[in-house]
């Protein structure tokens, strides 16, 4: 089955890539290693809670959850988000100040949290029921997600913030040009460049969200 969304390596994900193009952060290097990275994420405690989790065992399951349509909520999901991106972005293009972009990203970013966190958590219900490796993934994947959840919030929170700065790059870029008397963007030009840019940032920040419920759906679909 065909996938939009591809899996990257940790430090070349495609919000990464998208960020270090707009010149809002620099790019990680290439030999930074994600299980380093991720050590820095987990303390003592939480190693202990997901040592446990891996040596939990289970026994053979008798049900079948090859009936349930999970790669159906996932492509619905993630098409979902993205038809409400794009509306949302094209009607946008006419403010000069920032605070109604802002307000956008936010509520795009509040909408994916509240249907890409159903969509991983019925994927987990799926894989417990398939069988005992991939219940395992499952309680895998949900001590993961509860380890991180608050750390990942925070540094996506700063994704507005980080949008600003471009913001203000284009609004000094069109006054340096009119100041010149060079050829110039008109600010409607400008503004819908912007919010190309946003969106782009946006589908980034989806197929960041996305990741760890394709990855489940992967597993499923190769039990």
């Amino acid at each position: 089955m065909a996938r939009a969304t591809t899996r990257t390596h940790f430090h070349s994900s495609q919000l990464i890539r998208v960020l270090a193009d707009l010149a809002l952060l620099d790019a990680a290097p290439p030999g930074a290693a994600f299980a380093e990275r991720l050590g820095l994420w987990v303390n003592f405690t939480d190693a202990i809670a997901l040592c446990a989790v891996q040596g939990a065992g289970g026994a053979a399951l008798d049900t079948n959850a090859s009936d349930l349509p999970v790669a159906q909520a996932f492509a619905q999901t993630r098409a979902e988000l993205q038809a409400a991106m794009a509306r949302a972005c094209a009607a946008l293009a006419e403010s000069a100040d920032y605070e109604p972009y802002r307000r956008h990203y936010v509520a795009q970013q509040r909408d994916m949290e509240h249907k890409v966190a159903p969509l991983r958590a019925l994927l987990r219900d799926a894989l417990e029921t398939a069988s005992p490796a991939l219940r395992q993934l499952a309680a895998l994947d949900a001590a993961f997600d509860s380890i991180l959840a608050e750390r990942e919030a925070k540094l996506l929170a700063a994704l507005p913030l980080l949008l600003k700065q471009r913001f203000a790059h284009w609004q000094q870029t069109h006054a340096l040009q009119q100041d010149t008397e060079q050829p110039t963007l008109q600010a409607p030009d400008w503004l819908v460049q912007f919010c190309q840019e946003m969106q782009t940032l946006l589908l980034a920040e989806l197929d960041l969200r996305l990741q760890p419920a394709l990855g489940l759906l992967e597993a499923f679909e190769h039990q």
